[in-house]
């Protein structure tokens, strides 16, 4: 690893840090402002959203592009789909596992302790959210891979983490640290599977 590459992971480290650190401050003031600004129909659609950004629905879209690519003979985006789909999995996998150790108790739970330590019931699992972890490792691949394709799905993963407070299944902090957990499952992927595609001498083309 060059000093370029170093420089780089450091600064992505710092504004990490500093993106957590003040999304744990403002889970309260993010909470309050969407209690009062709750409305019928805007939570309907928030619910839709939260319902259909999960997971399965990433999964199914990606297996499904996957597919069309393989049939039109596109070696390249099969390979990316491909790692779409790899790095959901493994966001999601991830996800899971601290939220089964943390216990983090949901915004609409009513609890004296926010971490309760390891807990199986879905109640406490808040921390970190497995919606915006899937879909940012989800589309943060194909950014990778298409920065123009990605930047363009780019409010998708964020609609999904807004929806995710507004129905108070999670804090502000559970969402952003999500995004951050996503975006690493991305880059581990896309360090493994896809730098060939994007090496000029790559016979990856098509």
């Amino acid at each position: 690893m060059n000093r370029k590459s170093v420089f780089y992971w450091l600064i992505g480290i710092v504004i990490a840090a500093i993106a957590m650190v003040a999304a744990f401050h403002f889970d309260h003031a993010m909470q309050n402002f969407i209690a009062q600004h709750q409305d019928r129909l805007a939570n309907r659609m928030m619910n839709k959203i939260s319902h259909f950004g999960d997971w399965p629905e990433h999964f199914a879209v990606g297996l499904a592009l996957a597919g069309i690519a393989w049939w039109r003979g596109s070696k390249k985006w099969t390979r990316i789909f491909l790692a779409m789909l790899i790095a959901l999995a493994l966001a999601g996998a991830a996800g899971h596992v601290i939220k089964l150790t943390t216990g983090r108790a949901r915004p609409s739970v009513k609890s004296e302790e926010v971490w309760n330590g390891p807990r199986l019931s879905s109640k406490f699992h808040a921390f970190p959210s497995g919606h915006v972890a899937a879909s940012t490792a989800f589309f943060a691949v194909l950014c990778f891979a298409n920065w123009r394709i990605g930047l363009a799905c780019l409010p998708i993963p964020l609609l999904i983490g807004f929806s995710r407070m507004y129905v108070a299944a999670h804090y502000l902090s559970d969402v952003i640290c999500a995004a951050i957990l996503g975006i690493v499952c991305a880059i581990f992927v896309h360090c493994l599977l896809l730098r060939k595609i994007r090496n000029p001498r790559s016979t990856i083309r098509n």
